[in-house]
């Protein structure tokens, strides 16, 4: 199985999108600081996954997803809030819409 997931960083204020065997252990290369680009916007915050068969499905949502702008983004993680991972999590994307 493969997730695809979208982080969300408070002190950039943007999204980032990808995809992984292993959610938790990306999820905190992330935050270690392992990653070029999501070094500079550290901490990141899982605010959306969902899972795939295979890793060609998973790049292939994984691209969509990259494509969309930033209220699209939120607008996709409202629509299907069943995957997000926590309350406190949908309350963040849910302050975010109304901005």
């Amino acid at each position: 199985m493969y997730q695809v997931y979208i982080l969300y960083s408070e002190s950039g204020q943007q999204f980032y999108k990808g995809s992984t065997r292993n959610i938790s252990e990306r999820l905190k290369r992330h935050n270690d600081g392992h990653e070029k680009y999501t070094s500079k916007y550290l901490p990141w915050i899982l605010v959306w996954f969902t899972q795939k068969d295979t890793r060609s499905e998973a790049m292939k949502l994984e691209r969509k997803l990259k494509n969309l702008s930033y209220s699209r983004t939120i607008d996709l993680i409202l629509k299907y809030s069943h995957e997000v991972p926590g309350s406190d999590e949908l309350l963040l994307i849910q302050k975010l819409s109304e901005r």
